[in-house]
């Protein structure tokens, strides 16, 4: 899982393919779909797939070219879900975006918080589809979107050992990042911010704390 957020365009190449760690280097052990969400002027451009990264020429082609100042990218290893274009990450919800790494232990914790409005909008079998839908429950409820990530994830962190929910989650302005669990790393380079579930290149990143909950803005 990696985002980036930066004051100008920028070109991720190297992290999502040429890094010794790359997402294309991670997906032979996450080999069952990838997605882009790539920010433009004013909307998402997504892109998903059910093969390995790694082997996937449409991949290749996309982090060649891509120049965005926001993005999230995602490679997946099921857990909860067949390997399925609905079950592949990044999800998405008007101009919302998200990714979420690791498993839900109590998913019924989650769907009993979650409204039947943002329960209607799954489509696919996944806990961390659920876990979205419970996010933006919260983010309904407050207006706003900070403060209802902020509820929801005081509300997650409530619910004891609810299982692994890190995440990041996109408004097309900000991105959001939530540890719980799964590592998370941010590295910071000239105007523009970088977090990943591994460190992707042999630079200095810095590891959140579990349960931290990070707002990244160029």
């Amino acid at each position: 899982m990696f985002g980036v957020v930066a004051a100008e365009p920028i070109a991720p190449r190297e992290l999502l393919r040429d890094a010794p760690r790359s997402l294309r280097a991670l997906s032979r052990a996450h080999p069952d779909g990838w997605g882009l969400a790539i920010h433009t002027a004013n909307d998402w451009i997504i892109h998903r797939d059910t093969t390995c990264a790694a082997d996937s020429a449409r991949y290749g082609e996309l982090s060649e070219s891509i120049a965005t100042r926001l993005m999230l990218a995602h490679v997946r290893q099921k857990t909860v879900g067949a390997t399925a274009l609905m079950n592949t990450h990044p999800f998405r919800r008007g101009p919302f975006v998200f990714a979420h790494n690791g498993t839900i232990k109590d998913v019924m914790a989650l769907v009993a918080r979650s409204s039947p409005e943002r329960l209607a909008q799954i489509e696919g079998d996944t806990d961390s589809e659920r876990l979205f839908a419970f996010v933006m429950t919260h983010v309904d409820a407050a207006g706003d979107v900070e403060r209802g990530v902020t509820t929801a994830v005081r509300v997650l962190h409530s619910l004891g050992e609810i299982g692994s929910a890190s995440f990041l989650l996109s408004c097309g302005a900000r991105l959001y990042a939530h540890r719980l669990g799964r590592a998370l790393f941010v590295l910071r380079r000239g105007g523009a911010t970088m977090i990943a579930s591994e460190q992707l290149t042999g630079e200095a990143w810095d590891e959140l704390p579990d349960k931290a909950f990070v707002v990244l803005a160029a």
